[in-house]
């Protein structure tokens, strides 16, 4: 193995929506409700490949008047949905491009609208300069066509390549394509998974 693929949400910044729509609802179960079927991972997904934000939301807002406002902040607070860098990801990132031999990509679902912005605000996210964001080329994860992109776009040998997802579902889509995907738990268990698939201190 020489190469490894970041995934960035909930790997290297944690998205925690829940903490902007628990304030709103007070309920954990009217949150998962609303997360599951008004503000779905399907539509989330049409946003991340690229459709507009705004227009994305004006029509849940039509389907689903009685959340307009919880819809709106979706958008109004977004920024407040990203609480931080997950802990220990910063220094293993350090350790990694520090390195002559393994060399660090990224691959993210991510609307072109708020990625900048994310990129800005998080030194972590700066410490990749390679990497493929599904918004701009509209295409997600866990289409086979945007693992096949990344691969096409850097020169990368699926079989040299590892990449890290909390999402099941994209680790078994890169695995398909003859990745080696690893899903994200933590920093300190993929430390320990990395320096056994590298057969070398990290």
């Amino acid at each position: 193995m020489k190469n490894i693929v970041f995934d960035y949400g909930n790997v290297l910044v944690k998205w925690e929506p829940e903490r902007v729509f628990g304030d709103y609802f007070g309920s954990d179960a009217e949150v998962w409700s609303f997360m599951r079927h008004v503000c779905t991972p399907e539509w989330r997904l049409r946003i991340d490949c690229g459709e507009s934000q705004e227009l994305c939301i004006a029509e849940l807002k039509s389907r689903f008047p009685d959340y307009a406002e919880a819809l709106e902040l979706y958008r109004s607070r977004w920024a407040d949905m990203l609480t931080g860098e997950v802990p220990g990801m910063s220094s293993l990132l350090d350790d990694l491009t520090a390195r002559r031999d393994i060399e660090v990509y990224g691959l993210t679902n991510w609307s072109m609208e708020t990625f900048p912005i994310a990129r800005q605000r998080f030194g972590i996210l700066q410490k990749i300069d390679r990497y493929v964001v599904s918004g701009d080329v509209h295409l997600v994860k866990p289409d086979p066509a945007i693992f096949r992109l990344l691969l096409d776009r850097f020169g990368l040998d699926p079989a040299e390549t590892v990449f890290v997802d909390d999402n099941a579902d994209n680790v078994a889509a890169a695995n398909a394509v003859g990745l080696h995907g690893i899903q994200f738990s933590s920093a300190e268990r993929l430390r320990t998974e990395l320096q056994t698939l590298f057969n070398t201190t990290i």
